[in-house]
């Protein structure tokens, strides 16, 4: 079977898994089946054990409950896992389109302009990661418009916005550096190799933040009124999984927030324009109208 038929596999037991609780061995071998996947016993069970070792999606048989469930506190980077599955099946399904027939991207349009830069450098970057050794490049930074180069204990690789990054730890410093690989070239993996501190996990960063800029300062209860609108979108497409509605009615859409407020998250607010109001923090209100009369003095 292709990966791409795996992968397709792998969604389809997890799909039922969530979608009924406590489902049988033989209703998920039915759901299968009824979408193009007629496997024995002993190939579904060797597909659960796959999902468990290749992705530490911890799959569980209750047996006071006569079927499966996600043990959610076991299981290691469950939310990447569902957003690998959404980007493979989505690329899944464009190929099959495209195998069909090749006007199809006639009709598909894609966000990005020009070609996505660094793309090259994730599957050395991961085989770093994976073998836990060092790296090195030149990093060009936007802001400085210099070039340095650095030597890299790369621990991690996070996409945000159709950008990828590499996070990791410069020398003997504690604190974790990120690096937009759109940016870095003459990328070498060296053969020297480190020892990962077992105490941090740079994954769990960014649990509350939006975002690549992270810290740590505690997280803080954000407030945000938006029209009745564009609430509509905002509830489609979360901010931050910590998001509830408070209210939603005629009048607005308002939404909690507890996240580390940082740049990311001032953005964010500052493009949704007139159709947002921020109620908490104050100080964080404050800082968004002198933010917009800033850029009133632009337009003077």
């Amino acid at each position: 079977m292709s990966s791409q038929g795996t992968i397709r596999r792998y969604t389809l037991i997890i799909e039922k898994i969530n979608s009924k609780q406590y489902p049988s061995f033989e209703e998920i071998k039915d759901y299968l089946f009824d979408h193009g996947f007629e496997i024995s016993p002993r190939t579904l069970q060797r597909a659960i054990e796959q999902i468990r070792c290749e992705f530490g999606i911890e799959i569980t048989y209750n047996r006071y409950q006569n079927g499966y469930y996600i043990d959610l506190e076991a299981s290691v980077n469950i939310e990447s896992f569902f957003r690998f599955l959404e980007i493979v099946n989505t690329a899944e399904l464009l190929t099959e389109s495209l195998s069909e027939s090749k006007d199809s991207l006639k009709y598909i349009s894609f966000d990005n302009v020009g070609n996505l830069r660094g793309t090259e450098n994730l599957k050395p970057l991961l085989s770093a990661i994976k073998s836990r050794r060092k790296v090195s490049f030149v990093h060009h930074n936007f802001h400085t418009q210099k070039f340095r180069e650095f030597a890299l204990k790369p621990y991690l690789l996070r996409e945000y916005q159709n950008r990828w990054y590499v996070i990791g730890q410069i020398g003997n410093y504690k604190e974790f550096r990120s690096f937009g690989i759109d940016r870095i070239s003459k990328l070498q993996i060296l053969s020297e190799t480190y020892t990962p501190d077992k105490k941090v996990d740079p994954s769990e960063l960014f649990e509350n933040t939006i975002g690549m800029v992270y810290s740590q300062e505690a997280q803080q209860r954000v407030v945000l009124s938006f029209t009745l609108t564009q609430g509509q979108y905002i509830k489609s497409l979360p901010f931050h999984k910590s998001q509830k509605v408070l209210i939603d009615n005629e009048e607005e859409c308002r939404i909690e927030l507890n996240v580390v407020p940082n740049y990311e998250l001032t953005h964010l607010i500052l493009m949704q324009g007139d159709a947002v109001k921020v109620l908490e923090p104050k100080w964080l209100a404050r800082e968004v109208v002198e933010i917009l009369k800033s850029t009133l003095k632009n337009y003077k």
